[in-house]
């Protein structure tokens, strides 16, 4: 699987990137994960399975899906608190939850991806009062 780390100048999506290969090494799982920039993505998207969008283009997310429907890509918003997932172990069962992946195991050949960025949303929280 090829993951696509994508944000603003390309810095933080790196470390994404980075943290997400190695957590996919450990597990096994012959993933390429690298990152690009919402300039690049055009180019980048051609070569990528998944997309992973950083939290400050979330502006951007519903033209970043339309781009990736057109190639059958998956695309998933990352939540803000990305970058406390240091050893990428919460981003990759992000991938994995996007692509009908269980976690820890590559999903099977010939899946389809679909574009889900609902699925890495938090569900809401209900207060009652008592």
């Amino acid at each position: 699987m090829r993951i696509l780390v994508v944000c603003g100048a390309g810095a933080s999506s790196t470390f994404v990137a980075q943290r997400v290969r190695h957590a996919a090494h450990d597990r096994g799982l012959p993933y390429i994960a690298f990152a690009g920039t919402e300039q690049s993505l055009p180019i980048d998207l051609d070569a990528a399975d998944v997309v992973l969008v950083g939290p400050h283009l979330a502006h951007a997310l519903e033209r970043i899906e339309r781009d990736a429907a057109a190639r059958g890509t998956t695309v998933v918003l990352l939540p803000a608190d990305v970058f406390a997932d240091t050893d990428g172990t919460r981003t990759l069962a992000l991938v994995h939850d996007a692509v009908g992946a269980p976690a820890g195991a590559a999903p099977a050949a010939g899946s389809a991806p679909t574009t889900d960025a609902a699925s890495t949303a938090p569900a809401p929280t209900i207060q009652t009062s008592d």
